[in-house]
């Protein structure tokens, strides 16, 4: 297992990486590159993956109208789960009180160890935010790695291609299913260094931090991670209400993904494999690749639980006490701040100072409590943001009518390969895509896996699902 295992290597690797952090913690900071240059190896690959699976899912989808739909369902998905999860937040660090009694003087503590943090940046406010997911360069939008703005050219690239069609452009298509076929082979190479990268990032944190926050910061970790996991179930009956799925299921059927954003601290990684999976689960690639990419902006549904427990934490922490008409208003701060967080350094300490100021009632210096233990909840950050955007991806899908639950079901419990199909092969490969329509469309809610770019010829390959 050691040897063919991902999942098994990755947590051989995080307990080690403990082991090596805790008694040799000079050495465990030395090694944190390992982690860092996992993470910018997955970076380079991400944007370029987005845009393929954007375009080729637009195009053999044949219907912008559609694409349109699925993001704006996605974004109701997001803005409903992520008020959802404040809100449950915020309940939470009212029954548990997790600062109360520290009586902590709000004088003691240092404002510049929070500006350090934050390297003196601030959160985009709502007009900049928009306006800096629009490109002003085709390709610096791949250079500085801007999802939104490769979003955004991965949309107008599609429609320019369904509105010319194959005949005029009938080499572009091919070309760019079988880059992102190169991509994922690339992410394939990229991801047999995961042990190393777990390793370097864990014993950097464990020897960097040490595990004294454990104890100093108990009860906070404790409700943080007791809330994300009851925000979990929540959204696994979510789940099953909308699609008939089992978030268990999908959770054991991602384990190695799971695992390895957990060790690494980032989602990032895992971006690549988790679309992999998605679509191997029955979610058509125009689904998969824009409601989980824009969900790492608007979908921190982690983030919003860790910022509401945290506001009522350092209230508590420094004596002051919230009323009702205040906690509604950190609220719909959060609501805003929350979502330009992405990419931001530093961003949960600027989110919690703007909540802070805004509120007016509660010192700024006060973030700097969360120093100690903002790391430690990573991991709970990572996970609940992954999951539920991918709890996102399945609901928005059946929502439009873009998943084969008949595939996704035998996925998950293990009766299917857990590969993704290829989204062109040789024989498809220059086999026209939105020219004809195919002779038998797919039933509503159950589309086609493979036959899309079929020729108009022979609309549905021999290898193709039976129709249901």
């Amino acid at each position: 297992m050691l040897r063919t295992s991902l999942f098994t290597q990755v947590l051989v690797a995080l307990l080690i990486g403990v082991l090596v952090g805790r008694l040799w913690p000079e050495f465990g900071s030395a090694v944190q590159p390992l982690g860092d240059g996992f993470v910018r190896l997955i970076k380079a690959m991400i944007a370029p993956l987005v845009f393929c699976v954007v375009v080729a899912g637009i195009t053999k989808a044949g219907d912008l109208k559609a694409f349109g739909r699925i993001g704006l369902k996605a974004l109701i998905w997001f803005e409903v789960a992520t008020t959802i999860a404040l809100v449950v937040g915020l309940l939470a660090g009212n029954v548990f009180g997790p600062g109360t009694g520290m009586h902590v003087d709000p004088a003691s503590l240092d404002q510049s160890a929070v500006d350090e943090k934050t390297g003196g940046g601030q959160l985009p406010s709502t007009s900049q935010f928009i306006l800096e997911s629009l490109p002003d360069s085709a390709v610096g939008a791949f250079a500085e790695n801007s999802l939104l703005q490769v979003l955004v050219l991965s949309c107008l690239v599609g429609a320019a291609l369904l509105h010319l069609g194959q005949t005029k452009v009938p080499q572009i298509l091919p070309f760019i299913e079988q880059a992102q076929e190169v991509v994922f082979t690339i992410v394939g190479y990229i991801m047999r260094l995961a042990p190393l990268a777990v390793f370097g990032a864990t014993a950097h944190l464990v020897g960097e931090y040490g595990l004294g926050a454990m104890t100093t910061y108990a009860k906070l970790i404790a409700v943080c991670y007791g809330v994300a996991l009851a925000f979990l179930v929540l959204l696994g009956l979510a789940l099953k209400a909308v699609t008939g799925l089992s978030l268990w299921k999908f959770v054991r059927y991602t384990r190695e993904e799971l695992l390895l954003a957990l060790g690494t601290g980032s989602s990032e990684t895992v971006m690549p494999r988790m679309m992999q999976k998605l679509r191997a689960a029955g979610c058509r690639d125009d689904a998969v690749g824009l409601v989980l990419p824009t969900g790492y902006s608007f979908n921190l549904d982690g983030a919003s639980i860790y910022l509401s427990i945290g506001t009522l934490f350092i209230a508590q922490a420094v004596g002051v006490d919230l009323s009702i008409g205040q906690q509604i208003t950190v609220v719909l701060i959060l609501m805003l701040t929350s979502k330009g967080m992405a990419g931001v350094p530093g961003s949960a300490f600027l989110a919690l100072s703007a909540t802070a100021s805004a509120l007016g009632v509660i010192p700024a210096a006060a973030v700097a409590l969360l120093l100690g233990v903002d790391r430690i909840m990573d991991s709970m950050r990572v996970v609940t943001n992954l999951l539920g955007n991918c709890v996102a991806v399945f609901a928005v899908s059946r929502w439009e009518g873009a998943l084969d639950r008949v595939t996704a079901k035998k996925v998950l419990n293990g009766e299917a390969p857990a590969t993704p199909a290829t989204s062109a092969g040789p024989a498809t490969a220059t086999a026209p895509a939105t020219a004809t329509a195919p002779a038998t469309p797919a039933a509503p809610g159950e589309p086609t896996a493979a036959g899309e770019s079929a020729p108009a010829a022979n609309p549905v390959p021999a290898d193709a699902p039976a129709e249901k």
